[in-house]
């Protein structure tokens, strides 16, 4: 028969480094837009475009930030 519901995990600590993991790698990835955003406006800056990439810019520092916070909670206090 299969199971449908899946078992909680072992470990709270191991979930938390799952989730420190996921959130390095966001970090990552915000990294890596915001630096193709910055690329662009240096290669067009040009009104429109360049006002959509800044405000670009703006939500993925915003974003960068708040999952500074989170990453800052998430890791584990010794």
């Amino acid at each position: 028969m299969l199971k449908i519901v899946p078992d909680p995990p072992l470990l709270a600590s191991i979930s938390l480094h799952i989730l420190e993991d996921l959130l390095v790698q966001l970090s990552e990835h915000l990294l890596c837009a915001h630096s193709i955003a910055h690329q662009a406006i240096q290669l067009d800056p040009r009104p429109p475009g360049h006002h959509l990439t800044m405000a670009t810019l703006h939500e993925l520092d915003s974003a960068r930030s708040l999952l500074e916070q989170a990453l800052a909670h998430a890791q584990p206090r010794d």
